[in-house]
């Protein structure tokens, strides 16, 4: 308990001492801070006064700094003044003397106006006159179309007196006389008519197979039905041959083709009639020739070798012919039954070489009729396909090609084109019409096919017998191979309106009695030549 008291009192002492200590220093540091203040206001006055007087001396050294400068300014003002007052007086004098130059041609321009106006016054005086004087004839010519017209009411009231009709009535008379007279002229200029658009439209359809015979010339390489094999010696002729004819017979037994060996120095000549097997022979005899071993085993070995060879080289033929046409896109069949027509001939023609012609041709005939030519080229190209395979199946090629066409899912314009280009069907469309025209075109054509001399000769003969079998022919001439005839006639028996009549009977005389392929024009020339002497 004492030792409580003695904390108690021990603290209250401290705080006392706490208290006494605090108000001490409370005391020292107001008096401090009132010193300082007094200390602070003295200091202020004495800073106010030392700046008012630097103020004044600043504000005396801006007045003399600023009365300086303005003088600056004046003098600098003044001088710009100046400066621009010059180029204003310059401005003004250049543009006083433009003022005078546009006033001089102002004038000039109102002299010249003033001119014109004095020529158009001129000009009016003169068109019053003349209109004065139209007006005056017109009033004239009005006055005698009056009298025109009574005379001429005179005149059909006297012819009437006279007929002892009327105009109604006479009129009537003529016109039946004049119809009854005209009916013959009136059909024959309508027969006139007719041919007259027949011979454009025959005009314009050759004019359109010309372009496309110019635009499309192809070669021609006659094909043959032998095929001539050349040897290095004569000594090899045994070889072939074998013993006891071993050899030549295995030859023949396995390709179906003759070999036959004569007296012709270094040939064998491989005879045929099919071309795929006389080219197998041909391969076959020329591999054993070079390699030197021939027996009937290495016959067999290399033919069929070359069987297998010529199937892919049939298939590269229709890959490159269709590929050529435009149509990469036939069936493999198709591209197949094509390169077969590589070997096959129509004529000594070629047919794979026709076909591709045929497209091409029927493609320029659609492309300026209008039509699809990549149709009409696929049609041409496909329409004698079945030649390549008419040996083995039976029917015409025409039937054949149709058949396969159909199978094969081709297009019905080129089914109908097929069966329609030697005219078994009736075309049913434009490009089957173009694909019979364009197999004629390349059939035709000079050179295409083999013809005899004898044949060629007696053909040019009938033609120039039929041109001279009517009356009023001078001279007749066949021409470009018997694909034009060309007529003279006396001009003395022939007019110029018979000329017309005369082709007519030349033309469907020979359509009677000749057969040709393609067309044969008829030129009938009727010339009159009047000669005379200056003496």
């Amino acid at each position: 308990m004492l030792n409580l008291i003695l904390a108690i009192v021990c603290a209250l002492i401290g705080l006392i001492i706490g208290y006494v200590v605090i108000s001490a220093r409370l005391k020292s540091a107001k008096e401090a801070a009132e010193l300082t203040l007094l200390n602070a206001e003295q200091d202020a006055v004495n800073l106010r006064g030392k700046a008012e007087v630097e103020a004044d001396d600043i504000r005396k050294t801006a007045e003399r700094e600023s009365k300086a400068h303005r003088k600056e300014l004046l003098l600098e003002a003044k001088e710009e003044a100046r400066k621009y007052r010059e180029e204003i007086e310059k401005e003004f004098k250049s543009e006083r003397q433009e003022i005078k130059q546009m006033e001089a041609r102002l004038t000039e321009r109102a002299s010249t106006l003033d001119r014109k106006d004095e020529n158009l016054s001129s000009k009016e005086k003169s068109l019053d006159s003349k209109e004065q004087s139209l007006t005056d004839k017109s009033r004239h010519i009005d006055e005698r179309e009056k009298q025109v017209q009574d005379l001429e009411t005179q005149k059909q009231v006297e012819l009437e007196k006279v007929a002892m009709m009327t105009i109604a009535e006479a009129r009537e008379i003529i016109l039946t006389d004049t119809e009854n007279k005209l009916t013959h002229e009136i059909a024959s200029r309508i027969k006139d008519a007719e041919r007259e658009i027949k011979d454009k439209s025959n005009k314009i359809a050759k004019n359109i197979l010309a372009q496309a015979m110019q635009r499309m010339a192809g070669e021609y390489v006659t094909e043959q039905t032998i095929t001539t094999v050349h040897l290095p010696d004569d000594s090899m002729k045994g070889r072939i041959i074998g013993r006891e004819g071993r050899n030549i017979r295995t030859l023949e037994s396995l390709t179906g083709i003759d070999v036959i060996i004569d007296d012709t120095p270094e040939v064998v000549v491989l005879s045929g009639f099919d071309p795929i097997r006389r080219e197998i022979a041909r391969m076959t005899l020329e591999a054993l020739i070079a390699d030197g071993r021939i027996h009937p085993a290495r016959i067999e070995e290399l033919v069929e070798k070359n069987r297998l060879e010529m199937d892919n080289r049939i298939r590269e033929y229709g890959e490159a012919a269709a590929f050529e046409i435009g149509a990469p896109n036939l069936h493999p069949d198709l591209i197949k039954i094509m390169g077969r027509l590589q070997f096959r001939t129509s004529y000594g023609q070629n047919v794979l070489r026709h076909s591709v012609e045929v497209g091409k041709l029927a493609g320029i005939l659609a492309g300026e009729l209008g039509e699809n030519v990549a149709l009409a080229r696929r049609a041409g190209f496909l329409h004698d396909m079945g030649k390549a395979i008419d040996r083995e199946v039976e029917g015409s090629h025409v039937e054949i090609g149709t058949e396969f066409a159909r199978k094969y899912k081709e297009n019905p314009v080129v089914v109908n084109a097929i069966a329609s280009h030697h005219g078994d069907v009736e075309p049913e469309s434009v490009i089957a019409v173009l694909v019979a025209a364009a197999d004629a075109l390349s059939s035709a054509r000079p050179g295409a096919r083999n013809e005899s001399m004898e044949n060629y000769i007696k053909r040019l003969r009938d033609l120039e017998e039929i041109a001279t079998s009517f009356d009023g022919i001078q001279q007749a001439y066949a021409l470009q191979a018997g694909r034009e005839i060309r007529i003279m006639v006396q001009p003395n028996k022939i007019s110029d309106d018979q000329v017309t009549v005369l082709a007519h009977k030349v033309r469907e005389k020979i359509e009677n009695n000749l057969d040709y392929p393609g067309n044969i024009k008829v030129t009938v020339i009727r010339e009159m030549r009047a000669i005379d002497y200056a003496k």
